[in-house]
């Protein structure tokens, strides 16, 4: 379903997220602005999940208040409906289509070039061979951050064994795992890394079995790639007999286990998506836009960590940046 308008800051939808408060925004006016654009922004969540979605959410109402943008969203859209979505935002004069989520990526790029007069941002996980004119592309670039969060759990186990949960069996996080693996490799950690894909992000009672079961086979670093499957590994931690400590992705996740928890790989997609629509506003209607750590990408500083480790994964982060370390992109399929 479609929800125009709507313009919360920051502070209320995640205020929302941690009531565990849901609802969609109610239609306001649009700012005094350029109306001669309009942004139409598709979700696979919801806005309030304080994870990938809120990102999201967040960064296309950043465009609407900071570039004057009139804005509109659609959550919870399932993959075989976002074609039927965005043709009914074009059909209502939205000239900018954003989709969020790699899930999207083909039908976006299949519209676009349908229709060329307007602006379709997609995102994935590698450049787009041939893509219209009209489609920006954001690439997601995950390794980079796991690059880091692989060297980090390496240096923080004292058992020698660390895990990674993913949700879905995907590229992306084949990608996320290889780069935890070179960066082991590169950084000389013997460290036995386990990984599991529990085949849904959002099951925290899944994550948590499977958190148990790696805890009881001696891992005390686990490297979540979830989304509100996260929840399940934060309580398996708490409960666990030993030290385990978390990391987490997208967004600051500490509230859910301070004593156990790491860092977090976090994401912005408010300055690319205002870069974007920026270039598209003076006349880019496309192009390719990854993300890193300069453009979109950061890594929260470790807590319950030695300070030993944390400058190391300072120098660390530092280095992937500059390209004095050159993380590969991997999507290899691995055995589990």
């Amino acid at each position: 379903m479609s929800r125009r308008g709507a313009l919360f800051s920051v502070a209320i939808v995640l205020a929302l997220v941690l009531s565990a408060c849901g609802g969609a925004a109610s239609p306001t006016a649009a700012p005094s602005g350029n109306t001669s654009y309009k942004l139409a922004a598709i979700f696979p969540g919801s806005i309030t999940d304080g994870d990938y979605n809120t990102l999201g959410y967040v960064g296309a109402t950043q465009v609407q208040t900071d570039l004057g943008v009139s804005m509109a969203y659609s959550e919870n859209v399932a993959v075989p409906d976002v074609e039927r979505v965005m043709r009914e935002y074009v059909n209502d004069g939205y000239n900018i289509i954003f989709t969020h989520g790699s899930q999207f990526v083909s039908q976006t790029q299949s519209l676009a070039g349908e229709f060329p007069d307007v602006s379709f941002i997609a995102e994935s996980d590698a450049p787009i061979d041939g893509a219209p004119d009209n489609l920006w592309v954001i690439d997601r670039n995950f390794q980079y951050g796991f690059y880091v969060i692989g060297a980090l759990a390496g240096m923080q186990t004292k058992t020698g064994k660390i895990g990674y949960i993913g949700g879905l069996t995907l590229p992306f996080s084949y990608a996320e795992v290889h780069a935890m693996q070179q960066a082991l490799k590169d950084q000389g950690l013997d460290v036995e890394l386990n990984t599991v894909w529990v085949g849904d992000f959002n099951d925290p009672s899944k994550a948590r079995e499977v958190a148990d079961t790696m805890e009881a086979d001696g891992v005390d670093v686990i490297v979540g790639s979830l989304n509100l499957g996260m929840l399940g590994v934060f309580e398996s931690a708490k409960n666990a007999t030993s030290d385990v400590w978390v990391t987490a992705k997208y967004t600051d996740k500490s509230a859910f286990a301070p004593g156990n928890y790491v860092t977090s790989v976090l994401y912005d997609f408010a300055g690319p998506l205002k870069a974007i629509v920026q270039n598209i506003m003076d006349g880019k209607t496309g192009g390719y836009y990854p993300l890193g750590f300069d453009t979109g990408v950061s890594i929260q500083k470790p807590r319950n960590v030695s300070d030993d480790v944390v400058s190391k994964i300072d120098k660390i982060t530092s280095d992937v940046q500059s390209g004095a370390i050159t993380v590969e992109k991997n999507t290899e399929a691995i055995d589990q």
